[in-house]
Order: structure tokens, then sequence, then C-alpha cells
């Protein structure tokens, strides 16, 4: 195996942002499991005796020879760029071959290493500067074993400065976390003083692998969504490396060019879960956890008007793409980038939520709330298998989203029949928000003939008015002349009070929604068969159909499979009956 890592030229090393990249037990762990990834591994262990300032991380990766080895911890010595040209296609989580030097000059390392195909394995250990002390053979298994041990010793100052022990663990376990979400396909486990501390079991998507590291959420809760996306009109995409997923080898991923780019997104679904912070707005780019202002208010836009008052999503979209598209060369932590087209990205990302926030073939799941019904429900379960089976599941799955109206409850739900059971929609909340969104899409003011009059208005009053584009003018003495109104309050009677209540403060979209609240259709209102499908077609056709502009629920849905289990149907003739 020929030798890959090198020291980088002068002149590239000064285009690289420079700064201190250990600064904490977290930031040590965080470069050696890049590390660990970028050589291809798929199992990692790292080991924590936090009391002594050792760490340890093991992986099943590509692993080093002996040159490799005697030249990787010195100054910006990397197998992973050779030009200046390369900082513009950076296709690894590292690049700057500056932490293992790092560690060299702020505790004791060793490394031990065999490469896939090798037939020896080597300790190495390191001095001051990277240089090499200390060259044995030594009985390993394919992959790297790094230990770093008595970190900042000589520094004690430093040391000094850091928080207790127990932040500085809370950190390391939010670093694994990270970087586990971006590379889902990784075995995790980790150990604190010789115990277990905890694992991260490998899954398909980083849907599935998120309860692990956010048990409080269930799976049915959340909604991914993954896309291919053309590279914007200016991205050299033939001439790209485009980093999909985590390599095989340790080279393989130079070789990777793809004509799209891909979007990962997981959601909270607004109607069943959301956070008091907004702590799990998160995004990655290429592998990578990255704070990215743009992209995250462009997801807390896209969730706007579909959560409870100050209530934040859950979301963590990860994008793979070009990296002519990409500068990582803004933070020596590259948690910072900087992020062509940016624009264009936001555009997609706000697409993607519209499509996993929809009601459409894919995103249907049970939406059984905690209610009793759902505790029932789910005491049928726990007492044995009871399955149904279609006679036609292909049949079954044909246009899920086709609701049926079948009655109307206590006039105030629509009983809707689908092909996978059925669903209560609540008709006043159902109506506001199509209501909503077609004000959203379409705010227009008409004439009112005559004009509406108001009294005693204050001048805060008139100027919200004025703000939200109603054209309204002194009548008398404390008395106003409003002479156009939204569209959908013309036909009321209460449309003073309306334009009342809109006086009272808040943005354009606080009046639409006030507008469509006000005009939607009551609870308590008998509506005929056509009237509630009509209502039912135009709600699952809205952009956001799972929740109200308030953010409160507005279906719920009882599946055939959890009725079946609920009702003990198990379709054994006879033996229900005790034959």
């Amino acid at each position: 195996m020929a030798s890959t890592i090198q020291a980088l030229p002068t002149e590239v090393v000064y285009l690289i942002t420079a700064g201190e990249v250990i600064d904490s037990l977290a930031s040590v762990v965080r470069e050696l499991v890049e590390n660990s990834l970028d050589a291809g591994a798929t199992r990692i262990v790292v080991s924590l005796w936090p009391q002594q300032w050792r760490i340890r991380v093991a992986d099943n990766g590509c692993g080093m020879n002996l040159d490799d080895l005697q030249q990787a911890a010195t100054a910006h010595s990397t197998s992973k760029i050779r030009s200046s040209d390369d900082l513009w296609k950076i296709n690894s989580l590292g690049f700057r071959g500056e932490a293992l030097h790092s560690l060299t000059t702020l505790a004791d390392l060793e490394i031990l290493s065999r490469p896939v195909g090798g037939k020896l394995g080597w300790r190495i250990g390191y001095g001051d500067g990277g240089k090499v002390v200390q060259v044995e053979v030594t009985a390993i298994a394919p992959g790297t074993v790094v230990t770093v041990s008595h970190l900042f010793g000589n520094c004690s100052s430093r040391r000094q400065g850091l928080p207790t022990t127990a932040q500085q663990m809370k950190a390391v376990q939010a670093t694994i976390h990270q970087i586990a979400l971006c590379h889902p396909h990784v075995t995790w486990q980790i150990w604190q003083n010789d115990r277990q501390w905890f694992t991260i079991c490998p899954a398909a998507t980083t849907g599935q692998l998120l309860p692990q590291i956010l048990p409080q959420v269930r799976q049915g809760d959340l909604q991914e969504v993954k896309l291919k996306i053309p590279n914007p009109l200016n991205s050299h995409t033939e001439d790209a490396i485009h980093r999909v997923s985590t390599p095989d080898s340790c080279t393989d991923a130079m070789n990777r060019v793809s004509p799209h780019s891909a979007l990962n997104l997981v959601v909270g679904l607004p109607d069943r879960c959301h956070r008091h912070r907004p702590d799990w707005v998160r995004v990655a780019i290429n592998g990578r956890m990255v704070k990215t202002p743009e992209l995250e208010q462009t997801i807390l836009s896209a969730f706007h008007r579909t959560l409870p008052r100050d209530r934040y999503p859950i979301c963590f979209l990860h994008l793979a793409i070009s990296p002519d598209q990409i500068n990582w060369n803004r933070n020596p932590a590259k948690t910072e980038i900087y992020l062509n087209e940016i624009i264009y990205w936001q555009e997609q990302i706000t697409q993607a939520i519209n499509q996993a926030l929809s009601i459409s073939s894919p995103n249907l799941k049970e939406a059984v709330h905690t209610t009793r019904v759902s505790k029932l429900l789910k005491a049928a379960e726990a007492k044995g298998g009871y399955n149904f089976n279609p006679q036609n599941p292909k049949e079954d799955c044909k246009n899920p989203n086709s609701l049926k109206a079948v009655a109307q409850v206590s006039n105030t739900y629509i009983v809707a029949e689908h092909p996978g059971g059925m669903w209560l929609v609540e008709q006043h909340i159902a109506h506001e928000r199509v209501l909503y969104e077609q004000l959203c899409d379409d705010w227009q003011l008409v004439p009112v003939e005559p004009a509406i009059i108001l009294y005693q208005l204050s001048s805060a009053q008139v100027s919200q008015l004025q703000r939200i584009g109603l054209d309204i003018e002194p009548f008398g003495e404390q008395l106003w002349a409003v002479r156009n109104i939204p569209a959908p309050l013309r036909q009321r009677d209460d449309c003073a009070e309306a334009i009342l209540e809109l006086s009272w403060g808040g943005d354009l979209q606080t009046a639409q929604v006030a507008v469509a609240c006000r005009s939607a259709i009551r609870n308590g209102i008998p509506m005929n068969q056509q009237e509630m499908q009509t209502l039912l077609d135009n709600w699952q056709r809205t952009r956001n159909p799972r929740t109200c502009p308030h953010g409160r629920p507005i279906y719920l849905s009882l599946e055939e499979s959890a009725l079946a289990r609920f009702f003990r149907r198990n379709w054994v003739i006879g033996k229900s009956h005790g034959i």
C-alpha cells in the first residue's frame, strides 16, 4: 500500500483558515471520529476517562501503513488534498492536517494501525511537534486505534478554564449524536471509565435513527423525504466530486461523480410533535452538521402557521451537494460555511418541507393521538397479535387520500372513509386552513358600499388597518369609514366586529389568520353530504393540511389495522366463537 499522507505545500497552508482546533474533550472526539469516517469506518468505539484526560477512538476503517503513520502527526500533513485547487472540491470531513499535529503539542499521542490487506500492524508514539519517538510491530485487526493521554497536561490553565466534567461529557454526547445523524449506517459504542455509556445502532435512514437520539419522538411522529434535485446551473456537475455517503474505502470517494444533488429531510409532523426551543432545527451538508442561519430560517418559515404559538419544529435537513457549491474554509472547526446559490437551495428546501407535510400516499400514517381512543387501542395491541390482512392490499393502497364524507357528528366532526380506515375531521379548523392558504395566495381587498362605520378608534388602530391595506378615513367626530374589506368578509353580518378585531395589531399574516378563522364554517352548523365532501376535497389540497394556522391538529385517523386489533379480528373461522 503506497503512502498517501503528505505535507501540504506552503502556498496551500497560507490559504487555509488558521486556528486552534483542539479546545475540549468534545473537539478531540470530533476530530478523531471524523478521521475514522473519512477512512470508511462502519463501526467506531469511543472510550473516555475524563478524570485522567484520556480518550481512545478505535475504528474498522482502511488503516494506515508505516510510512503514513510516521507522517500523520506532522504539521499540515494530510491524504485528503494536494493542491489549492482541491480546496474547492472538498469531499472529506477533514482536510487541513492540523488535528493530530495539534494533539502532539497538547497531549501524549499514540496510534495503532493496520491497513486492510496488510500483514503487519504498527504502534507509533509521537513526541512534541509530531516527531516519531517509538515504533514497534503490534497485533491489531485492520483499522486504527488512536489514544490521546494527559490532554492539556502541559497547560494547566487550559484545564481550569474548561467546564465541569459533567458538562464536557454532555458536549461529547451531543457531538456524537450530531455526527451519527449524518452517518446513520455507522455502529457507535461509547464507553466512560470502562463502562458502556451509550450505543447507537445503525439504521437504514436518518429518520429511523432519530428516535434513538430523541427518545420522546416515535417513528410514526416523523416523515422522511428523500429527493434528487438538479444542481444549480453554474455548478460544474460533470467535473465535481459528489459525496453522497461515507466511502467504502479511503480513495473511492475521490472518484464519485453525480449529476444531481440529494436532499434528505426528516420532519416531526406538526400535529404530533414540536419543541419549546428551536434546538432541533438542524442542517447538515455533505456529512457534517453546520450552522447556516439562512437555511435554518427557511425551515422555520416553512413551518410558519402550522405550530402552536411559541413552539418550534423538529427538522433535520441533510444536503449532499456538489463540492464546488461550498467553501468550508470559513471556520477552523468547519461548522460554518459559505454556500453558493443560497436562494436556489432555500427554494428546494421549502418545496421538500411542503411535500413532507402534505397528506399523500407515502405520507399516510396512523395518527392516533393521546386520547382515550389511543389508550384503548394500545391496550388491545398489547394483548396479542391480532392482524388484519386485506383481501386485496394493492387495491387498498390506491388513492389513500381520497376521503369520502360519510356523516357528521355533533355538527362538528366529519366522519370520512378512506381505503385504510376512517378519519374524524374537525370542520371549522379544516375550513380555516383552506381559507388561510387561499388568503395567503390571493389577499384581495374589495370595495364595500355603504362604508362600514367604526367608533372610537385609537390612532394605533387606524394605523394598523392602513398597514394591512384597508382604506379608512375620518367620518366625523370619533367616527371612521372603512371603504374596502378582505373579500371573505363581504358576505358576513359581523363584518364590523371582524374589522375591529383586525385593528388590534399583528402583521399581514396575523390578519389573514383572523379573517380565515372568522370566515370559516362554525362548529355546530349542519352540513349536507356535498358540502362535507367539497370541504374535504379542498382541505386535502392545502399545503399544510395537518394543522390549522394556530397549530391545532385537524384530523384524527383510525386505521383499519388498529381497529382490527382493538376488536380482535383475526379472521380464523370459528376461533372467536370458541369452536
